[in-house]
């Protein structure tokens, strides 16, 4: 009788060991996978895809501005917000102007999921390419710089990593008698960009 509680206290510390070290693979594999998990990731699950609803967050950006937005779209190197007050328009912040983003616990731990596989148009579309679409769009645009400072008017042209601007007041049109100059802006100097209509994401 003694042998049969002594193979059952093994066997029941051998499934105990089995169990704890299957529990401790199975931890440091979410470490494994949680050390490979992109920002842009996480932001795509803000978004609210595959039926989720949109979660609104705190954006706290290198100027010093705070918006509460919905993510709208994510690309390579930005992110697209849908402001929940304040003007009208889309916002589209680098991630180098993201310094934080505030939201419930709950869409953190969602946040940090496996996410579904981005796809790789979404991997190509840069800052850049958001910008070289409101240069086609002749968009009016408010440009807060990293400084906290702010520039209006309309983006001429959008090279690899700077654009240039030509100043205007917000909400008029583009017209060489309205322009009151030029600005040369390095993308690395741009916290967040206003413009007066969405740009079209594929």
């Amino acid at each position: 009788m003694r042998w049969d509680r002594f193979f059952d206290d093994l066997e029941d510390q051998l499934a105990s060991e089995w169990e704890a070290e299957r529990a401790a693979l199975d931890t440091e594999a979410e470490r494994l996978r949680l050390s490979r998990v992109l920002l842009s990731e996480r932001l795509t699950l803000l978004a609210g895809r595959d039926g989720a609803a949109l979660a609104t967050a705190s954006f706290d950006l290198v100027d010093g501005t705070t918006l509460r937005a919905t993510v709208t779209g994510v690309g390579a190197d930005w992110v697209a917000l849908a402001p929940a007050d304040g003007p009208a328009g889309a916002v589209v912040a680098p991630f180098a102007g993201i310094v934080a983003v505030g939201m419930p616990h709950a869409d953190l731990l969602r946040t940090a999921r496996p996410a579904p596989s981005r796809s790789p148009l979404a991997e190509r579309l840069t800052f850049g390419f958001v910008l070289r679409d409101l240069v086609r769009r002749r968009a009016g645009v408010s440009v807060q710089l990293t400084t906290g400072r702010v520039l209006t008017g309309t983006i001429d042209r959008a090279g690899a990593d700077h654009l240039d601007l030509a100043l205007h007041d917000p909400g008029a049109p583009r017209r060489a008698d309205a322009v009151s100059g030029y600005r040369l802006v390095p993308f690395a100097s741009i916290a967040w960009l206003r413009a007066d209509e969405a740009p079209t994401l594929p």
